[in-house]
C-alpha cells in the first residue's frame, strides 16, 4: 500500500529538520578549516550542486525568470546576503563550541519573525502574542546577564533567518530556483576568497577524506532543502511550523550531551522562559487556526 501524501510529507519534513538539527556533528568534521573557509566551500559547492539540480529538474526557465524581474532579483540578492551571514554565524557558533547558543537562535526565530512583521509590515498582534514576545524579551535579558554579553550568535541567527524568510516570501520564487540564484550570486566572491586563501587554506592538505567532506557541503545543503520543499507541498503550514522546533531541540540536546557544553542554572532559566514563550505562541496560533477552520466550515454549511 502506497503512503499517503500527508504521511510522505510528514516524513520528508522530519527528515529535513533532523538533518538540519544534526549539523553540529557535521561542521566540526571540516576542521582544521576555519569558519570562513568552510563558509566559502559551502557556497561554492552549493552553487555547483544547485546548478546540477536545476538542469536535472529542468528548472532553468525559473532561474531566468528571476533575472527578468528587477524586484525579484533585488529581493533574492538581499536573501543571498542574509543567508551568508546566517550560514557564517552558524558555522562559527558550532566550531567555537557555542552549539547551545545556536539552538537558541532558532528557538527564538518564530518570535523574531513576528516582531519583524510588526516593525516592518505593520502587522497587529493579539494579546497572547504580545505576552509571548514580552517573555522572550525577558529571556534574552536573563541570558545576557548569564553570558556577560548579548547572546549575539543567537540574535544574528534569528534576525538573519527572519530577514531571509521575509525576502524569500516577498520574492515568491521556488526553493530550488531561489537558492540556485542566491548561491550563484555569492559563488564568485566565495571562490575569490578561497583562491586568495591559497596555501593558507586546508582544501588539499588534510587528505582525501577531508577533501571529500568539503566537497560534500553542497549535497549537505541541498538534501534537507529538497526534503523541506517536498514536505511544504504535502502538509499544512501549521504542521510544518510545529516541525521547525525539531532542529533546535536536537541541536540543544547535542550541545549539552554529546558536545558537553556547560549549562549554569541561570541559563536554564533563560531557556525555560524561551520555551514558555514558544508554548504560549504556538498554543495561541493553533487555537486561531482551529477557530478559522470552524468559521470556514460554518460559512460552507450556511
Amino acid at each position: 500500500m502506497s503512503a499517503t501524501p500527508s504521511r510522505t510529507g510528514l516524513g520528508l519534513g522530519v527528515a529535513a529538520y533532523v538533518l538540519w538539527g544534526a549539523f553540529p556533528l557535521y561542521f566540526p568534521l571540516l576542521e582544521p578549516s576555519g569558519a570562513v573557509e568552510i563558509l566559502g566551500h559551502r557556497i561554492v559547492w552549493s552553487a555547483a550542486t544547485m546548478g546540477v539540480l536545476v538542469l536535472a529538474l529542468r528548472k532553468v526557465h525559473g532561474v531566468r525568470a528571476i533575472l527578468a524581474d528587477r524586484r525579484t532579483t533585488l529581493l533574492l540578492v538581499v536573501a543571498a546576503v542574509t543567508i551568508t551571514s546566517n550560514w557564517g554565524t552558524y558555522i562559527y557558533g558550532v566550531t567555537s563550541e557555542h552549539v547551545v547558543e545556536t539552538s537558541l537562535g532558532y528557538f527564538i526565530n518564530p518570535l523574531v519573525t513576528v516582531l519583524m512583521g510588526v516593525l516592518i509590515l505593520g502587522e497587529r498582534l493579539r494579546p497572547l502574542q504580545w505576552a509571548a514576545l514580552g517573555i522572550g524579551f525577558v529571556a534574552v535579558v536573563v541570558l545576557t546577564w548569564n553570558y556577560g554579553r548579548l547572546p549575539w550568535i543567537a540574535l544574528v541567527l534569528a534576525f538573519s533567518f527572519g530577514t531571509y524568510g521575509l525576502a524569500k516570501k516577498s520574492a515568491g520564487v521556488g526553493a530550488i530556483e531561489s537558492l540556485t540564484f542566491e548561491t550563484a550570486v555569492l559563488a564568485p566572491f566565495a571562490l575569490a576568497y578561497l583562491v586568495w586563501l591559497g596555501p593558507e587554506g586546508h582544501f588539499t592538505d588534510q587528505g582525501a577524506g577531508h577533501l571529500a567532506l568539503l566537497l560534500s557541503t553542497g549535497i549537505v545543503t541541498a538534501v534537507p532543502l529538497l526534503c523541506f520543499g517536498g514536505a511544504a507541498t504535502r502538509i499544512s503550514m501549521t504542521s510544518l511550523g510545529l516541525l521547525q522546533y525539531l532542529a533546535p531541540i536536537l541541536q540543544f540536546a547535542l550541545g549539552i550531551t554529546v558536545l558537553g557544553e556547560h549549562m549554569p542554572a541561570t541559563r536554564w532559566i533563560g531557556f525555560a522562559l524561551v520555551w514558555l514563550a514558544l508554548a504560549i505562541f504556538t498554543a495561541e496560533a493553533l487555537h486561531m487556526h482551529r477557530r478559522q477552520l470552524a468559521l470556514v466550515a460554518e460559512a460552507s454549511a450556511a
